[in-house]
């Protein structure tokens, strides 16, 4: 094949510190409603209620209200269904267990400590499964974005000329080197102006278009132990200790195709081979890039709470969360693809280059790092009238500035926790749920359940040109809205119990492939049913 020499294998380097970035960091900290079938169906609004293999691990406190033990497991039917823009609706349909618990409950002979009970439970607290696709016009492009964040560091073209790669590391001016400009002037993406200083493909009078598609897997699990107990059966108390388990693959490709762009000049020597000239000219600049990023991670996490009953119609429900401490470990596989054409020359003679890290001895790059999720406070009300029905309220404060991030030895990335603090805020969750006990056997239940947004409006409004530049691959991707609608039915026969749960889940999100730029609005409008078996003895 005719090459232009580039060299443009986007290892690690170019990744490596993606993890540091406030939308990933925020992204490994969130959960979802999910849990048993009764709690789902209410809305997760038990935060005053316990009595629930799930609700003890919103409120501890909830294990101290069984007087019995209790075996249950659910699974979950997910129907998926994302939108970008117009592009057509990508769809996806999951199945899994999403919680099996046992609770023991042992009386003790007391006046004063009625019960002391204890659990263990397994939690699918998160699922990242998510497909979308986009696309629109630019009025700027990634090259530019490039070009303009090296001017501001100091940058030019000497700087940038190095091919060593040996540990990922490159000074200049004992100063690590931004990697993706680095490997965007030695792909040919960035031209250099006398001064030495570069610019990227978009000029005044360049048009063109931006495609995306991105598809998320993964699950973040809990494994809980609950101990807790009863005082007088007025107050209830509990402690959880929990390790999680996290997973999460992403594949994204994003390019552009530019009209009358200023590309680099070149021409064909006598073997046939594609040589650049050094200056530059006007004609069609196209490049791809897909990664493949791969997340591991494991942490530890410590929850408390109490539910007060002053009287058997009231309830009232306090906990708070730690964060999550997490040790991470991410894996890096990027392809990229670059096309040019000068105006005037015909298709056959543009010039098309195609890498990927597995090429010349690389394969999957690895990083580690460190990570604290945000504290959650809890409180919660319940109104429980008579034994034919009850209503509960839930409110969540998540403290999304107060996350960190770290190298693996656990020392914090000051930067990045100056960026989590400027462009996050705290979001707040809202449950309302209840049940109505149309039989002694019988039960109908339904709730609600909305997430403000964690970040900022100058963030939203994409004005923040500072999103996220800093050595980093440049998309990010955030929720600006999270809902949920549910409603169940649940059976009781003796000892044996049956729950079935409706969740419909409207969220919607923002995708940038870098800071500054139009993005689009994703769209989900997703549809699960969960069923619980459970026995009580």
């Amino acid at each position: 094949m005719k090459k232009l020499y580039i060299s443009l294998l986007l290892s690690c380097a170019v990744l490596m510190v993606s993890a540091q970035r406030t939308f990933d960091v925020l992204k490994m900290s969130e959960t979802e409603l999910s849990g048993t079938s009764r709690y789902m169906s209410m809305g997760g609004a038990f935060g005053a209620l316990g009595g629930d293999a799930s609700a003890i691990n919103i409120n501890p406190g909830g294990i101290g209200v069984y007087r019995s033990s209790d075996i249950s497991a659910t699974m979950n039917l997910n129907f998926l269904s994302t939108k970008s823009g117009d592009f057509q609706n990508l769809t996806d349909t999951k199945f899994y267990f999403n919680n099996v618990s046992y609770v023991g409950s042992m009386k003790i002979n007391s006046d004063f400590f009625k019960y002391f009970n204890w659990g263990f439970s397994f939690n699918r607290i998160k699922s990242f499964n998510r497909r979308y696709q986009g696309g629109y016009n630019v009025a700027n492009s990634l090259t530019n974005i490039i070009a303009d964040n090296l001017t501001r560091g100091g940058w030019i073209e000497n700087d940038l000329r190095s091919n060593s790669w040996d540990d990922n590391v490159y000074y200049r001016k004992d100063e690590t080197a931004p990697w993706i400009g680095i490997l965007a002037y030695q792909s040919y993406l960035l031209n250099p102006d006398s001064d030495g200083y570069l610019h990227g493909l978009f000029k005044e009078g360049t048009t063109g278009n931006a495609k995306f598609c991105v598809d998320e897997k993964g699950h973040t699990d809990e494994y809980n132990i609950t101990l807790g107990g009863n005082f007088k059966n007025v107050l209830y108390w509990g402690v959880n200790f929990g390790i999680t388990d996290l997973r999460y693959n992403i594949d994204q490709y994003y390019d552009e195709d530019l009209y009358n762009a200023e590309i680099t000049d070149y021409y064909v020597d006598e073997e046939g081979n594609y040589i650049a000239t050094g200056n530059t000219t006007q004609g069609y600049g196209g490049f791809g890039l897909e990664s493949y990023q791969e997340t591991r991670g494991t942490g530890y996490n410590f929850k408390m709470g109490v539910i007060l009953k002053p009287i058997n119609q009231l309830r009232i429900g306090a906990a708070f969360h730690t964060p999550t401490y997490y040790d991470m470990k991410d894996l890096y596989k990027v392809y990229s693809e670059v096309n040019l054409l000068p105006d005037g020359l015909p298709e056959n003679q543009m010039f098309y280059d195609y890498h990927e890290t597995g090429d010349e001895g690389y394969d999957y790059d690895e990083y580690r790092y460190t990570i604290k999720t945000p504290w959650r406070f809890i409180g919660s009300l319940a109104v429980v009238p008579s034994n034919m029905g009850l209503i509960s309220f839930d409110y969540e404060y998540v403290g999304a500035n107060t996350m960190r991030c770290g190298d693996e030895d656990g020392y914090n990335y000051f930067d990045t926790e100056y960026k989590i603090k400027e462009q996050l805020q705290p979001s707040h969750i809202f449950r309302i749920g209840g049940e109505l006990r149309a039989t002694p056997n019988f039960s109908l239940r339904a709730g609600y359940s909305y997430q403000t947004s964690p970040v900022k409006d100058v963030v939203k409004e994409a004005i923040n040109d500072d999103v996220d530049v800093e050595n980093a691959y440049y998309a990010y991707q955030y929720d600006k809205s999270n809902q949920y609608i549910t409603a169940g039915l649940g059976y009781k026969y003796r000892n044996f119990y049956l729950d079935a749960a409706y969740v419909h889940q409207t969220r919607t999100s923002q995708y940038h492939a870098y800071p500054g730029e139009q993005g689009e609005e994703v769209k989900d409008n997703n549809n699960k049913v969960a069923l619980t078996v459970g026995f009580r003895f």
